[in-house]
C-alpha cells in the first residue's frame, strides 16, 4: 500500500487510495486530521478473496479541521486474513499530505484569428492560470489541439484547424489542475462556410492496366490481386488510407519553436505553376457509367504544375521530417516548419534532401515528377496543421499569414506587456 506523499484535493473529487496483499485484504480504516482533530472518513471490511483494490476516499466539503493547519494528513489502515500476531493478521500503515484546492483554473482568450475558413487554419493564444495546472488543451472540429506556453508563464498558444469534411466549428479551452478542478471555457470564431466540389472520373482500361498495375507492384496486397477494378480500389482506398496514416505519423507533432523569430513567409513552392486540382475535391471514379461507381476519394492538397522535373523550393526554414517512396504520392519529403505546420510535397521525380536534414529558405528540396498515383508530371503540395489537412491558399497569401497570424502573435505581445506591467 503507498499513498503519494502530497495530494490534492477538491470536493467533488474522491481520493483514490491503491491497496494490495498477498494473502488476501481484510479491514480497513481511513481518517483525515490536522494535528489536533482526527476525521474518519472510511472503515469496513473487504469481500473474501480481494487482494487488491482501489478505495475511493470521499472527503466532506466540511471537516472542522483547522485550514490554517494544512496540510493535513491522510492515514490509511489495513489489516489482511494472514494468521500472523495469533490470527488477527498483519497490519500496514501509510500516510500521504493532503491539500484542499477548490479553485478552477482561470481561463481567458488572449488574441485570435479573425476568422476561420471551412478546411481552414486558425491560430489562437489564451492564458490558463493555476499554481497547480495539470493539463492544457483546446478542442475544435472534432478533435484535440496540442497548446504549448507562448512567452510567458500562464500563456499558450495553438495552431487549429476547422477539417473540411466537418460542419460544425467549435471551440473550447479545457484547463484541468492536479486536483480535478476543471474549466471549459468556449471560443468564438468567425466562421465562413466553403463549398468543396465533388467530380465524376472514368476509368479506363489504359489508366487501370498501366499506372494501377505499375503503384499496385508496389505493395504485396494489392499485387496479388488480379481483377482490375478490384485492384484500383485496392490502390485507391487500402493503399491511400495506409499512406495518409505514414502521413499524419509524422506530422502531429508540435515542435517547440521561438515565438520571438517564428515567422513565416507565404508558401510558394513551384515558381510559375499552374492550379490543375484542388484541395478537398471528393472524386467519384466509375467504369462505364456514372451508376457504376467503383471508389470515393478526396484529394488533400493543390496539383501545381509547371515544366518538367522543376525545382521544388522550401519557401521557409523546416526540417525534414520524412524523405522517401509514399505509395500513391510517390517519392515524398515532409517539412516540419515548427509549431505544428508542415507541408508536403508528392509525385517527386528525385529528392534533393533527406530524413532529418535542415533546410533554409529557397533551398530546392526536390523535384517534380510522376511517381505514385500521378499521369503527368505535376507537384501535390499539402499543408497539415497538427496532422489535418488545411486548405494550401491559406498559407500561400501573405496578406493572410500577417492577418491570421502574425497580427495575432502582435496584439498577444501587447495585452502580456500590460499585464506584466499591471
Amino acid at each position: 500500500m503507498q499513498l503519494q506523499a502530497r495530494q490534492y484535493w477538491n470536493p467533488h473529487a474522491p481520493v483514490q487510495v491503491r491497496v494490495t496483499d498477498d494473502h488476501a485484504l481484510g479491514a480497513y480504516r481511513v481518517t483525515l486530521t490536522d494535528g489536533v482533530k482526527v476525521v474518519d472518513l472510511a472503515s469496513g471490511k473487504f469481500a473474501e478473496g480481494v487482494r487488491e483494490a482501489k478505495l475511493p476516499v470521499t472527503i466532506p466539503e466540511k471537516t472542522g479541521l483547522d485550514p490554517a493547519r494544512a496540510p493535513w494528513q491522510l492515514r490509511v489502515k489495513i489489516g489482511d486474513r494472514s494468521l500472523w500476531n495469533f490470527g488477527r493478521g498483519n497490519r500496514a500503515v501509510a500516510t500521504g499530505k493532503i491539500l484542499v484546492d477548490r479553485e478552477a483554473p482561470k481561463v481567458a482568450v488572449v488574441s485570435k484569428s479573425p476568422s476561420i475558413v471551412r478546411g481552414g487554419s486558425a491560430l489562437l493564444i489564451f492564458r490558463a492560470e493555476d499554481p497547480h495546472i495539470k493539463s492544457v488543451v483546446v478542442e475544435a472540429g472534432g478533435r484535440r489541439w496540442k497548446a504549448i506556453p507562448y512567452k510567458e508563464k500562464g500563456y499558450y498558444a495553438t495552431l487549429l484547424a476547422w477539417p473540411f469534411r466537418v460542419g460544425d466549428f467549435r471551440v473550447r479551452i479545457i484547463a484541468e489542475d492536479v486536483a480535478g478542478n476543471r474549466t471549459v471555457s468556449r471560443v468564438r470564431f468567425e466562421t465562413v462556410g466553403k463549398h468543396y466540389r465533388s467530380s465524376w472520373i472514368g476509368l479506363s482500361e489504359r489508366f487501370l492496366k498501366g499506372k494501377i498495375a505499375e503503384v499496385a507492384s508496389q505493395d504485396p496486397k494489392a499485387a496479388g490481386i488480379r481483377n482490375p477494378l478490384k485492384k484500383f480500389r485496392a490502390v485507391n482506398e487500402g493503399m491511400r488510407q495506409a499512406n495518409e496514416k505514414l502521413i499524419h505519423e509524422h506530422t502531429t507533432q508540435v515542435t517547440p519553436v521561438d515565438f520571438n523569430t517564428w515567422r513565416l513567409r507565404a508558401f510558394y513552392p513551384l515558381k510559375n505553376a499552374k492550379r490543375v486540382a484542388d484541395f478537398g475535391d471528393e472524386r467519384h471514379y466509375f467504369y462505364g457509367s456514372r451508376d457504376r461507381s467503383i471508389s470515393l476519394s478526396y484529394h488533400l492538397g493543390y496539383d501545381l504544375a509547371s515544366v518538367r522535373q522543376a525545382p521544388i523550393v522550401s519557401s521557409n526554414p523546416a526540417t525534414v521530417v520524412f524523405a522517401s517512396y509514399n505509395g500513391i504520392y510517390g517519392n515524398m519529403p515532409i517539412l516540419d516548419h515548427g509549431f505544428g505546420l508542415y507541408t508536403l510535397y508528392g509525385h517527386c521525380s528525385s529528392l534533393q534532401v533527406a530524413e532529418g536534414d535542415e533546410v533554409r529558405r529557397g533551398d530546392v528540396i526536390a523535384r517534380t515528377g510522376m511517381t505514385g498515383l500521378a499521369l503527368g508530371d505535376h507537384l501535390h503540395f499539402g499543408v497539415l496543421v497538427q496532422g489535418t489537412e488545411v486548405l494550401p491558399m491559406d498559407w500561400m497569401k501573405q496578406n493572410w499569414i500577417k492577418s491570421h497570424i502574425d497580427d495575432v502573435f502582435r496584439r498577444a505581445d501587447r495585452v502580456i506587456a500590460r499585464h506584466s506591467r499591471s
